[in-house]
């Protein structure tokens, strides 16, 4: 069976649709200008279950597996939500797999639980001002001090590196670049650990991102993820389905602008005629959903092959590209189907052509992917 045809899943998307229909719909525009969302959000989405979609029931989670989560973050968008949503409400997806991974039944309860529950924010800080992709490059350095690390560096475009509660960091164990890295969770209030200036950015307004800076932060062993210098093989392992992740809010974000720009031809006429009724539109319309529809029908191809636990990194950089071109196409034809309405901001297509932007960036850019596509091939 696919991730589309379960009864289970059909009820998920069902109550996903409710949750955006009553908690999200009439609020959104206010977040987006409000900078983020707010805190009760996401106990509002814990109690129904759909916070913890993808995490084993024994950690606090709602159970299901990847593939139930691609299917939330798909209906989110589709009932009129955004990518920027799922990237506000839904960073627990990259700030915690690394500990439930860990089975530290510290960490599980001081931070999993918590967080699941709607009650704690988590997010992750793996970039930093001078490094982009390069995580083996790493500067921000722990230095073991007895039963403490002692951490100075710094983070740059941390999501919700507001509101979070904590951060799960990637930190250097060794002198700064070596490649030796661990996870430290390192909570908010601690001494020397500073929250920087609110990014301001092209799209995802209502998903807040931060700086963060560190200097001589005391932080509990007991904090850390694993092993020590076991964290760039975490980090690595955590990819594949923040990647799919992205790869879903892309081809989610082109079939929804498709359901939007089809509604407008429909109802808007010029010289007469309604738009759907002229067949360069209708032929437009077309190459729209013809590519949205294809590049869901390999990511769910991919995300199925992960799911069963084949080593499929090439593919799921490809699936990557494939949905972030298929969006960059759409979310643009879009818009100009839209004419003059299309560019203010009271048009939904307006901020998804916006928060589409960062797609091809996020998780590791469209030229990273299409390295690890080339080393694939065995180039």
């Amino acid at each position: 069976m696919t991730i589309v045809d379960t009864p289970e899943r059909r009820q998920l998307r069902e109550l996903t649709r409710a949750f955006v229909t009553k908690e999200v719909l009439p609020y959104l525009d206010d977040w987006e200008r409000a900078g983020e969302v707010p805190r009760s959000l996401h106990e509002t989405a814990a109690k129904i279950g759909l916070l913890g979609i993808g995490f084993p029931e024994s950690v606090g989670g709602s159970g299901g597996d990847l593939l139930d989560s691609i299917l939330v973050t798909e209906e989110i968008i589709r009932s009129g939500g955004s990518s920027g949503l799922i990237a506000a409400l839904f960073t627990h997806g990259i700030a915690l797999p690394h500990m439930v991974a860990s089975r530290d039944d510290g960490l599980l309860e001081r931070y999993v639980r918590p967080t699941l529950a709607g009650t704690m924010i988590g997010s992750l800080a793996i970039t930093e001002p001078d490094g982009g992709s390069d995580v083996a490059g790493i500067r921000t350095c722990a230095r073991r001090d007895g039963d403490h690390y002692v951490v100075n560096g710094a983070k740059t475009y941390i999501t919700s590196g507001i509101r979070a509660d904590f951060v799960t960091t990637a930190v250097c164990t060794d002198f700064p670049g070596s490649g030796s890295l661990s996870l430290l969770v390192i909570e908010k209030g601690l001494p020397g650990f500073t929250v920087g200036r609110r990014l301001e950015k092209l799209g995802w307004h209502c998903s807040d991102t931060a700086e963060l800076s560190f200097v001589d932060v005391r932080v509990p062993v007991t904090n850390r993820i694993g092993p020590e210098d076991t964290g760039f093989l975490a980090i690595m392992q955590q990819f594949a389905t923040e990647r799919l992740s992205l790869a879903t809010q892309a081809y989610a974000t082109a079939q929804r602008c498709v359901e939007l720009a089809t509604r407008w031809c429909r109802d808007r006429s010029t010289f007469g005629r309604p738009l759907a009724s002229r067949q360069l539109v209708r032929h437009r319309l077309a190459e729209m959903h013809t590519r949205a529809e294809a590049a869901r029908e390999y990511v769910h191809d991919v995300a199925e092959r992960v799911a069963a636990g084949e080593p499929v990194v090439t593919e799921v950089a490809m699936a990557k590209n494939v949905a972030v071109a298929a969006c960059d196409f759409v979310v643009d034809a879009a818009l100009q189907l839209h004419g003059g309405f299309g560019y203010l901001r009271d048009a939904e297509v307006e901020r998804h052509y916006r928060d589409a932007r960062i797609l091809g960036i996020g998780g590791g850019t469209t030229e990273i992917m299409n390295e690890i596509i080339a080393k694939g091939m065995g180039l």
